[in-house]
């Protein structure tokens, strides 16, 4: 019974971040069009800006709970400058090209962002330590858990209720979904489509910034970490269909699920469980498990 608990529960806590930085992920492809290979590096510089902020705030003595604050205004930072420099210098000189040129331009983009972040923060690994101790530790029958891993699970759920209701019940949710549905009806009904395409793609990437942000005191910040999270993002989206908020939610619980079932049952599984469930999931669905449902309405 413990062991059904834990897999549960580290499932859980493993598919909290990987689901934020998803979220993302199918954001900016449901607007735009875009398989965003950079998303990872976004991920990782959204983690790098974090231990920065974090710092700061541990050098001027504040108050340990201001941590969290930091983690959010390293997101913030990392969506307001990256997100409008790229999209407006870059990416859309390359909206209605072929999708493998926009492929091979984000995968260009990732590779220089990476050098950046090397450039910027050197090679040496970053430890942001202050935040993961502010929630103590959990008591879950026989088993303990630090509270700080059960509260990304909280922040999962409210960037998921937020990005849905954001869509689905406001106005402006219901002129990104216009776009979504046909760009060129909606650029004749007075819409501007390229402030949409920006603010999609600022959003996109503050979700990947804040995945990194707040992931940041449970690894170790170091070159490399946005190669892994950028594989395992795609077999997320790819499960659950891509362009689909309900998909992103059930990828990334099944990922987690195998990923953990895997690491307490058949250790040496780990490393390929995902992707036999990501081709097990294409043999029976090759559009994803919502695509066809929700896709066209995110």
């Amino acid at each position: 019974m413990d062991l059904l608990l834990t897999i549960l529960i580290d499932s859980a806590i493993y598919a909290s971040w990987l689901f934020i930085v998803a979220l993302g992920l199918t954001l900016i492809f449901g607007v735009l069009k875009i398989l965003n290979i950079a998303h990872g590096s976004f991920y990782a510089i959204g983690a790098y800006a974090a231990a920065t902020i974090v710092g700061l705030f541990a050098a001027q003595n504040y108050a340990p709970a201001f941590s969290l604050i930091a983690l959010l205004l390293a997101a913030v930072a990392v969506a307001l400058i990256v997100g409008p420099l790229l999209e407006r210098l870059l990416l859309r000189r390359f909206y209605g090209r072929d999708e493998v040129l926009l492929v091979l331009v984000t995968y260009a983009l990732f590779l220089i962002l990476e050098d950046v972040a090397k450039l910027v923060w050197g090679v040496n690994p970053y430890f942001v330590t202050e935040p993961y101790g502010l929630f103590g530790d959990v008591s879950l029958g026989s088993l303990f858990y630090v509270g700080y891993d059960l509260a990304l699970i909280v922040v999962a759920l409210v960037c998921g209720f937020g990005v849905w209701f954001g869509l689905n019940r406001t106005v402006l949710g219901k002129i990104v979904l216009a776009v979504i549905h046909n760009d060129e009806i909606a650029a004749s009904m007075g819409i501007n489509i390229g402030k949409v395409y920006l603010g999609a793609f600022t959003f996109g990437v503050f979700l990947a910034a804040l995945g990194g942000a707040f992931t940041a005191p449970m690894i170790s910040v170091q070159p490399g970490i946005s190669v892994g999270v950028i594989i395992v993002s795609f077999a997320v989206v790819i499960i659950g269909g891509l362009g689909s908020i309900g998909g992103a939610a059930i990828g990334a619980l099944i990922v987690g699920l195998a990923r953990s079932a895997a690491v307490h049952l058949w250790p040496e599984a780990e490393l390929f469980s995902i992707y036999v469930v990501m081709a097990a999931v294409l043999i029976f669905r090759p559009e994803g498990l919502f695509q066809r449902a929700v896709a066209r309405r995110i």
